[in-house]
């Protein structure tokens, strides 16, 4: 069974960063990682992934070029670096992880992920 928990949330101005980090207990590093989100009133949606070989990532429109996702094997963390955050950045963020290893680009882009965080709060103020 593998569990996520995440870290690292806050309130930070327009502009400014932040990096979540989410540690995995019972994950093998085969098994892709992601990360979505859920502002208020608003749907799940995805965020980033990272393939289970680590060397693949998948971004959102709305946070390609500002966000980051890597992976440290040896903590078995995945962490998201937010640069340049805007308001509606505003979300619960939550760290995903799939049961298995090969999965196609849609795949990850669904919200069909097998592990999920708690979740991590994170406000970005105008």
């Amino acid at each position: 069974q593998v569990q996520l928990e995440e870290s690292g949330g806050g309130l930070v101005q327009a502009g400014g960063s932040l990096r979540l980090s989410c540690a995995a207990s019972g994950r093998s590093l085969s098994q892709p990682m992601g990360w979505f989100r859920r502002a208020p009133g608003k749907e799940r949606e995805f965020v980033a992934a990272l393939s289970g070989s680590g060397v693949g990532t998948y971004y959102a429109d709305s946070v390609k070029g500002r966000f980051t996702i890597s992976g440290d094997n040896a903590k078995n963390t995945v962490y998201l670096q937010m640069n340049s955050l805007k308001p509606e950045d505003t979300a619960v963020y939550y760290c995903t992880c799939k049961i298995g290893r090969y999965y196609s680009r849609s795949e990850y882009f669904s919200p069909d992920w097998d592990y999920w965080g708690q979740g991590t709060q994170v406000t970005v103020s105008s």
